[in-house]
């Protein structure tokens, strides 16, 4: 199946071309994330940060990957998805550089901030095109299908950094990410057509800009969503910020936590191929009330063990699987759920959906992070405790009519 655009250069895009590279920028950032998780003890003795401070790594660069999407937005909506795309790929190379030099942790934490600013663009770029050429249930299998591909990074990374760690230092961490990259931006310069039409486009003004995020977030559907999806994604980065610690360290498996991770990814990438199959019969709402529903109880009961006794790894490791399975049944059909009303605003409600999401989740994340005591007890109960706010955020969304198709949401009007 052939999708048209308004680039004459470039008139058609296959589907399965677009998956694909939804899927590869989507995969830069979790690449991005994940392949530094097996080197954090190395950076930490590098920088004498060997404490819950190494985690910052992680956090720093997802906080400036959500900082920075909300300039993306009016950008993605002024200039087109394409030139904007291609210039972020270009300036993740430099920070990526930058990485490479730093003298000390904080430069280090700064030069990491930076890279997730300039990776930004491809979050907001790859949400805008895809729904600049479909909608409804159509948008929420495609991004599904590609979340799905995307987890292959997650699931690779761990592993790819511990390979390169086998035989080299940290540092080619920084320049295999340079590489990938590169290969990004000349992927995108040639095949990626202009999805935007020029008479669609509106001008960089800091009134319409600051207007446009007002009409975005005024939405019921896309203010409701986007909040809850920020509070079940503080759960997923509080995960990733500490697996090295819980996985490698306190269960003890070492060089085999790559591996570990790798099965807690897969499990996320099986999720969305479920979702993927199912969410055109059963929609969006069903299936992520019902999941946040599971989500909430699975953790709390967890929590409530971790209080009276450690859990065994044999007991951990399949509930918090099963946890992170139902956050991709959220994650998915929340985003779709956001944008379905965006209309021609899709780049500046997926630049404000990433921006909230990803500076919210940071936040959260780091806060359950960083209290951290040697137990799995804080991220557990911080895991059901996120779980809850969102179920509450949702249920007053929907003005508590869950688990149904919904009240049909204009499309946000133009200025």
């Amino acid at each position: 199946m052939a999708l048209t655009s308004p680039d004459p250069k470039r008139p058609t895009l296959g589907m399965a071309e677009l998956i694909a590279m939804t899927s590869a920028l989507m995969a830069l950032n979790a690449l991005s994330i994940d392949i530094m998780l097996p080197a954090l003890p190395d950076i930490g003795r590098a920088f004498d940060a060997m404490g819950n401070e190494r985690q910052l790594v992680i956090t720093s660069y997802v906080l400036g990957f959500g900082i920075a999407q909300i300039f993306y937005g009016p950008l993605a909506d002024a200039l087109g998805r394409r030139t904007v795309l291609l210039v972020s790929l270009g300036a993740y190379s430099l920070a990526t550089l930058l990485c490479l030099a730093a003298p000390d942790f904080g430069w280090m934490l700064a030069a990491r901030a930076l890279q997730g600013a300039a990776a930004a663009g491809t979050r907001v770029i790859a949400t805008a095109v895809v729904r600049d050429l479909v909608s409804g249930r159509k948008m929420a299998q495609i991004i599904s299908i590609a979340m799905t591909f995307f987890m292959a990074a997650p699931i690779l990374a761990p592993g790819l950094g511990q390979a390169i760690l086998l035989v080299a230092s940290w540092e080619w961490i920084f320049a295999a990410l340079l590489a990938g990259g590169g290969l990004l931006w000349g992927w995108m310069l040639v095949r990626l057509p202009e999805t935007l039409s020029i008479e669609n486009r509106i001008p960089v003004r800091i009134g319409s800009a600051a207007k446009n995020y007002w009409l975005a977030a005024k939405n019921r559907i896309t203010l409701g969503y986007m909040m809850a999806a920020a509070f079940i994604f503080g759960g997923l980065f509080a995960f990733i910020a500490t697996a090295e610690q819980v996985m490698g360290e306190l269960y003890g498996l070492e060089v085999w936590f790559a591996l570990a991770f790798a099965g807690i990814a897969a499990g996320l990438a099986v999720a969305n191929i479920i979702n993927a199959r199912i969410v055109q019969r059963y929609g969006m709402r069903r299936i992520s009330h019902c999941a946040i529903i599971a989500f909430i109880i699975i953790n709390g009961g967890h929590a409530l063990y971790a209080l009276i006794s450690e859990p065994p790894f044999w007991l951990f490791y399949p509930l918090l699987t099963l946890g992170m399975m139902l956050f991709g049944m959220m994650g998915a059909n929340f985003s779709a759920l956001v944008m379905e009303p965006a209309g021609k605003r899709a780049g500046t409600t997926s630049a404000l959906y990433g921006s909230v999401t990803a500076i919210g989740g940071a936040i959260l994340g780091s806060l359950i992070g960083q209290s951290f005591d040697g137990s799995v007890f804080p991220l557990l109960a911080g895991m059901a405790a996120l779980g809850v706010i969102a179920f509450v955020i949702v249920a007053i969304t929907e003005r508590g009519q869950l688990f149904g198709v919904g009240e049909a949401e204009p499309e946000i009007p133009p200025s």
